[in-house]
């Protein structure tokens, strides 16, 4: 066993969802060599006086369900899985497929289906009120995907996973308090220019305690008062495919126009989902001073130093806007100087510039203080 899989199987079931002895965790796992990190995960829960259940879910054995299944066997699956979810304290995913290009081909009207019941039913309205906690696994897919070698991608991928994530939340301390007294935002970038108010929502810390890797600030705008344009700069997955330059037009926080380079009509199908899939549910400010390149895999990218996202779809409860969706797809909009850098404004006063912090107080989230 790698010692780091025993560390960071420890920091996610101490740290991450703080788990009780007598209570119960999911534990769901994809890919084969995320398989031993599974395997410490249960070990690890059960030591610690958990009681772990786990589900071995990857896309290997799923695809024939859901390129198969039609909607009543859909809802049925959802149903199924929705009580195991409601019976658990905390949850920990461990994705790590070996190509997560398996469902490229499943139709649109199933892939539907499939996010309606899985993550309209199970996720977003049962998992998010538990303790929680999502992370990728390091395999040679992710490493093709970040264009790097596999051994020194799972050298990144363990100094990024186990840094002092105590450290980073001290730090994020001052941005949180200011975003809870901000009304007005506005942000530039090459094809960007957007203003929104976030006045009244709550700053929620993202320290390690929801994702592996973590890093990022995050709140909602308010739903309707969302206007401009934006035109994200790094690629994004959706039904399967790639898909690349997402450029949306917005009125009164609904997406009214979308293009992109790649499947446009699997663009469309992930906003027609349903109505609130057009309207936004997130803002987040990413500051994870080790990822600072894009590599495919949103649970990293979200995180970049230097990003922000602003997320088509359902809002989460802890920053609650009041939109409701099956759809929650966060697209990541880098603001260094190598991808054209860009401003962020809060109530006209500039805290963000070219991706750092100008503000004193802010500056301890910039990436030499948080190494």
């Amino acid at each position: 066993m790698d010692p780091r899989i025993t560390r960071l199987a420890e920091q996610l079931i101490t740290y991450s969802v703080k788990l009780q002895p007598g209570e119960k965790i999911y534990i769901e796992i994809k890919g084969l060599e995320a398989l031993e990190l599974g395997k410490e995960l249960v070990r690890m829960a059960t030591i610690h006086g958990g009681v772990p259940f786990w589900y071995y879910n990857d896309e290997t054995l799923s695809r024939g369900f859901i390129k198969h299944a039609g909607q009543e066997q859909f809802a049925a699956w959802g149903a199924f899985h929705r009580p195991i979810m409601e019976a658990v304290d905390a949850y920990i995913a461990v994705r790590g497929s070996t190509n997560p290009f398996d469902l490229a081909d499943v139709d649109a009207d199933r892939m539907k289906w499939h996010d309606e019941a899985y993550w309209g039913q199970v996720h977003l309205p049962v998992r998010l009120k538990k303790k929680w906690c999502v992370l990728r696994y390091p395999n040679p897919a992710m490493a093709m995907a970040a264009e790097r070698a596999t051994d020194e991608f799972a050298d990144f991928y363990f100094q990024v996973c186990t840094m002092d994530y105590a450290r980073m939340s001290r730090a994020m301390d001052p941005l949180a308090a200011l975003i809870e007294r901000t009304d007005r935002v506005k942000i530039t970038a090459p094809g960007t220019d957007l203003e929104f108010s976030i006045k009244g929502l709550p700053a929620v810390k993202c320290d390690g305690g929801r994702n592996i890797p973590d890093g990022e600030v995050y709140t909602a705008p308010v739903r309707d008062s969302v206007n401009g344009v934006i035109q994200y700069n790094t690629k994004t997955r959706q039904g399967g495919a790639v898909l690349d330059k997402v450029r949306f037009v917005i009125k009164d926080g609904r997406i009214t126009e979308a293009d992109c380079e790649g499947d446009r009509d699997k663009l469309l199908a992930a906003l027609d989902i349903d109505e609130g899939a057009r309207y936004f549910g997130e803002f987040a400010l990413g500051v994870n001073p080790y990822i600072t390149t894009p590599m495919l895999d949103t649970l990293f990218d979200e995180k970049i130093a230097g990003s922000f996202h602003l997320t088509p779809g359902n809002a989460y409860a802890a920053a609650d806007n009041g939109n409701k969706s099956a759809q929650h797809w966060d697209i990541v909009l880098i603001q260094t100087p190598e991808w054209g850098g860009g401003e962020i404004f809060f109530d006209d006063v500039l805290i963000r510039k070219d991706g750092r912090f100008v503000l004193p107080e802010l500056e301890g989230l910039n990436p030499e203080n948080l190494k």
